[in-house]
């Protein structure tokens, strides 16, 4: 199949696709009921506690039993982890990069499986779903290239300029040892897959903890990598609630390291735990966006229109790089307006299992609370509400989280314009001035994407003042959404990222290696 599954190019997949989703989905409904345990030391390691996990297409679907790690598993963990950093990391760089390589192959044999269990946990619709499974396979791949490609960091240096004396010098990058990652419920396997690829291949070793939302997916990369061999201990899963598993893996003393995608309150308490204790030590945190975008009054209005819908209410508004500013000249504000409005009501919503709903649910109750409770404050704040605003009970969507895409123009004042609301909600303001537009989108604590629309002459004006990590100008794929490994690295400025490192860059892989200078004199 010469198709390309990535984020830009999901919008007309081949036929064949839908047959095989539809296959893995018929699989994964017939397993639902069963328990799926912890993975610790090479093997399955049963919990003191199982929760019971509903889908948010319909609370009435159990999916199956998954673990409440505690205290005494991440330990086990941790452990486990520890004793088999030594041998792992004195493999050769080559025999790591091919275990990865491996781990992708299988992923890429399992991704229609893996792309089902995301629709099923959080609700993705299918293409969503299968993009992420893709990613995955993509960021294995791309970093076992990149290691190798860069001889894992070990760069010879110039002699020392004594006469008579072969004192050689050597740059060596080493791995930190145990490394703790934790992933969120809106990327569940990619923002856990490309973490864990990462550390796996510079050496280190990896406990791995699931949001609470999504164990099943993080199951499924267990077993890919169980299956692919790597050694015992070299990776571990843990799924269980960040109050009780989290905070005991930040607390451990064998954690060398922590990636973590998420809040920006929980990713500033783990940078906090990070730095104290005997030594600071290596925290990767994404800590999520309140991402804007500019159109000014020479853009193409249909394709502006088109990046916004998508990137704005794409999976519900529940990824990090949503679009939820939206500053428009007021010369074509009532045009995009008509446009955008075009493109809101052509949503359907429902059961993400099936082919034709674009949007399905948000992830839990806690989200779909949230909606009504930020509709409220719209309101009361004196937004005017374009479009959407319901939480929706019709026949389709009676025992799931749906709600409408909101479209609201609100004012300058509004504190909402300030809150990281995770939902499919967007915020749109006038604007008269280029560069108040600009200050506008740049007033934000946070910094991850933005967006433009405009004529080429503006693009670089856009390039060289916003201040965020990954931008897009005049992109109907997505006005702020859509970065692939290879293609486009993805990384925040400001509060939304702990490093100015993006992954899946030129620079990602370093941030889990600590140098070593090595002299050697004859």
């Amino acid at each position: 199949m010469s198709f390309r599954l990535t984020y830009a190019t999901m919008f007309n997949p081949p036929a064949e696709m839908h047959v095989q989703f539809e296959a893995a989905l018929a699989r994964l409904e017939a397993m639902f009921g069963q328990r799926h345990p912890l993975f610790v030391g090479g093997a399955d390691r049963q919990p003191a506690a199982w929760a019971t996990k509903h889908s948010p297409i319909d609370t009435n679907v159990a999916l199956g039993e998954f673990p409440l790690a505690d205290a005494g598993d991440v330990d086990a963990a941790m452990r486990a982890a520890n004793a088999a950093y030594p041998a792992w990391r004195a493999l050769p760089v080559a025999e790591r990069a091919a275990l990865l390589r491996k781990a992708g192959d299988l992923m890429q044999q399992r991704v229609y499986d893996i792309a089902a269990a995301l629709t099923l946990e959080v609700g993705k619709n299918r293409m969503e779903a299968l993009g992420e499974a893709q990613e995955t396979v993509d960021f294995f791949h791309h970093y076992a290239d990149d290691f190798e490609k860069h001889s894992g960091f070990d760069h010879p240096l110039p002699d020392d300029p004594i006469e008579g004396v072969a004192s050689h010098n050597r740059s060596v990058m080493r791995p930190y040892g145990a490394w703790v990652v934790i992933a969120p419920f809106n990327f569940p396997f990619a923002l856990a897959g490309g973490p864990v690829a990462a550390a796996l291949v510079t050496g280190n070793t990896v406990v791995f903890k699931s949001a609470t939302d999504t164990p099943w997916s993080g199951r499924l990369l267990a077993e890919v990598l169980r299956d692919a061999g790597f050694p015992v201990g070299t990776f571990n899963y843990l799924s269980g609630a960040g109050s009780e598993a989290g905070e005991a893996l930040a607390k451990h003393p064998l954690t060398a390291g922590i990636t973590f995608t998420g809040s920006v309150p929980v990713g500033r308490q783990l940078l906090q735990k990070m730095a104290g204790g005997a030594y600071p030590r290596p925290c990767i945190a994404e800590m999520g966006g309140k991402n804007p975008c500019i159109v000014t009054e020479h853009a193409d209005l249909d394709r502006a229109a088109a990046g916004i819908a998508r990137s704005a209410f794409g999976m519900g508004g529940q990824k990090c790089s949503a679009l939820s500013r939206l500053y428009v000249h007021e010369k074509v504000a009532d045009a995009l307006i008509e446009k955008l409005t075009a493109q809101i009501d052509a949503i359907n919503i429902g059961d993400a299992r099936k082919r034709e709903h674009w949007l399905g649910p948000v992830v839990n109750a806690s989200a779909y609370a949230n909606y009504a409770r930020f509709v409220l404050d719209l309101e009361a704040g004196g937004a005017k509400l374009l479009r959407g605003g319901k939480q929706l009970r019709n026949a389709d969507a009676a025992r799931g989280y749906y709600v409408e895409p909101v479209l609201a123009e609100a004012d300058l004042a509004h504190p909402l314009w300030k809150q990281e609301m995770f939902l499919p909600i967007v915020m749109l303001h006038r604007y008269r001035d280029r560069d108040d537009a600009m200050r506008l989108a740049n007033d934000t604590d946070m910094g991850l994407t933005a967006g433009f629309y405009g004529d080429a002459g503006e693009v670089p004006w856009f390039q060289d003042h916003i201040e965020a990590g990954v931008t897009y100008a005049n992109r109907p794929q997505g006005a702020t959404t859509g970065a692939w490994p290879g293609y486009q690295p993805f990384g925040g400025w400001k509060g939304s990222g702990s490093t100015g490192k993006a992954i899946a860059s030129f620079y990602y892989l370093q941030q889990y290696l600590r140098e070593q200078s090595r002299t050697v004199v004859e």
